[in-house]
């Protein structure tokens, strides 16, 4: 498994907020199935970012393009291979 981090810049406000509930759900089942490895919105609005658990980018953007955030309009997305290294305990 790999990750893959996914900034998603905001595009357009109105839509964020009234497509947020969709979005959380959402990520919410990708979570259930193991495909998110942390999550949250930019403090100054700006956007925000998923770290994602995949085999291969496609498949991280396969997912991306579902999101009710993309769909909307809402966010935009660029996705980076993630190199991720920590000394952290992770959680289960």
């Amino acid at each position: 498994m790999k990750y893959f981090a996914v900034y998603s810049p905001m595009k357009n406000e109105e839509k964020n907020k009234s497509f947020r509930p969709a979005h959380l759900e959402y990520l919410a089942v990708k979570e259930r199935e193991g495909k998110v490895f942390a999550k949250g919105p930019f403090v100054d609005g700006s956007g925000g970012l998923v770290i994602y658990i995949a085999d291969t980018k496609d498949e991280v953007e396969e997912i991306v393009k579902k999101d009710p955030y993309v769909t909307s309009g809402a966010r935009g997305y660029e996705i980076h291979e993630w190199g991720m290294s920590t000394v952290a305990t992770m959680p289960n």
